[in-house]
């Protein structure tokens, strides 16, 4: 059987990040409860930056490290978003074109919630195995940004923020799948999934999100017991305790990940409080430490979790990751796959860590700059331009680092530059 899985996987947590405890006793938020969720930073997207960008700028090192031949074989491209920004023409064909890809490749995009970036890795790892084109590779690309406004916390006074604005980030995460997967190995068959129809959380205008956070967190708990329960029907064996040497999961915020640890550990180990903690931190927290810095980036959350889990893991003997997804609605997966050092090493390479502690720091008044920007360009706008330098500061520290930039809309149609 034909092996599958990741060659290449880079995450792009964007230029400028914010302290959410700051952002905490900024909003007078209860710090004691907030510490809780697990959260340190988040990336803030500026004005200049949309999803598009981040998922280029995600792409663009895996690119930059392969031969054009190698790129050449790209033969589908599938773009995983809720932050689309036209309601038919995707954002694959802004990524396909400024990645310069070849044109004999199929692109499109996916929308599933948080659940999209696994919807388009499964389908990549299908095309491959179909070996309808031998030796073809897929890139996929998570890319997603939460934007909040001045209005946002106008209408939002008195609600539950310590959820939504402190854990909303932005960022993508480029993965490209092929039949040398020195990453990670997808274990063949060994999925569980699991969905149903449930209003927990949403976006029912382009820029704003919706929903029930306690339902939301009753649903994220049902699924990862569920998925799991059908991962061990087509896996006979498997366990929760032993079977995996890492976990990898869908990071709303750290909290939500530790309390569904906590009930899977009870649930499939009969495990003691003692048990469950020391296993949390040594099995799980190494995929929550991206997510910590990042925030909640949706569709590309679990490639961040997993990221960060094969960059602080141990791997000097194979280890096997289970992968817990879930998107609100909602769809959900849990899965595996084995890395070995030498996926560790080529994972390592793309220096994830060091680009989060390049991040511009945005001061709370900065970051209130931008909540009370005017000039921020929304979904369906047909012509402006960004306000670029409404953060001097940030927009300078960008300068000589090549990343795409968006310079302005002309009649609906989004134009972008290398940055210098």
């Amino acid at each position: 059987m034909v092996s599958v899985g990741i060659e290449a996987m880079n995450v792009y947590g964007g230029s400028a990040s914010l302290d959410v405890l700051e952002l905490a006793k900024f909003r007078s938020l209860n710090t004691s409860r907030f510490e809780n969720l697990l959260v340190k930073e988040k990336t803030v997207a500026m004005p200049y930056e949309d999803a598009v960008t981040f998922g280029v700028n995600a792409a663009k090192p895996l690119l930059d490290d392969m031969t054009p031949e190698e790129i050449g074989r790209i033969e589908l491209l599938v773009t995983c978003t809720e932050s689309g920004i036209d309601f038919g023409k995707s954002l694959s064909t802004y990524i396909h074109h400024y990645l310069g890809l070849s044109r004999n490749c199929r692109l499109f995009e996916i929308k599933q919630a948080c659940y999209s970036g696994t919807a388009g890795f499964q389908m990549a790892v299908n095309f491959v195995l179909s070996q309808t084109s031998p030796g073809a590779k897929a890139l996929v690309i998570a890319t997603d940004i939460s934007r909040f406004s001045a209005a946002d916390a106008a209408e939002a006074e008195g609600a539950d923020w310590s959820f939504a604005e402190p854990s909303g980030g932005s960022g993508a995460a480029a993965v490209l799948v092929g039949e040398n997967p020195a990453v990670f190995e997808a274990d063949i068959g060994a999925n569980g999934y699991y969905g149903y129809e449930v209003m927990d959380t949403c976006r029912p205008v382009p820029d704003t999100e919706a929903g029930d956070v306690d339902l939301s967190l009753l649903s994220y708990l049902d699924c990862c017991q569920q998925t799991f329960q059908e991962y061990k029907k087509r896996v006979i064996g498997a366990d929760y305790r032993s079977t995996f040497q890492y976990l990898a999961s869908h990071t709303p915020f750290g909290g939500m990940v530790k309390g569904a640890h906590r009930t899977m550990m009870r649930k499939e180990a009969k495990a003691g409080q003692a048990e469950i903690e020391e296993d949390f931190l040594r099995r799980v927290m190494p995929g929550i430490s991206y997510c910590q810095r990042v925030g909640n980036i949706m569709g590309a959350t679990l490639f961040l979790s997993l990221a960060g889990t094969i960059d602080q893991g141990s791997f000097e003997t194979p280890g096997r990751i289970g992968c817990f997804s879930y998107g609100s609605g909602c769809c959900s997966e849990f899965y595996s796959g084995v890395v070995t050092a030498e996926g560790q090493r080529r994972q390592r390479r793309f220096g994830i860590e060091r680009a989060l502690g390049e991040r511009y720091p945005l001061s709370m008044a900065e970051y209130d700059e931008l909540l009370r920007d005017t000039q921020a360009i929304k979904f369906g706008t047909r012509n402006a331009k960004p306000h670029s330098q409404l953060i001097p500061e940030a927009w300078q520290a960008l300068r000589g680092k090549g990343r795409l930039e968006l310079v302005q809309v002309r009649d609906y149609h989004r134009e972008y530059s290398w940055g210098g």
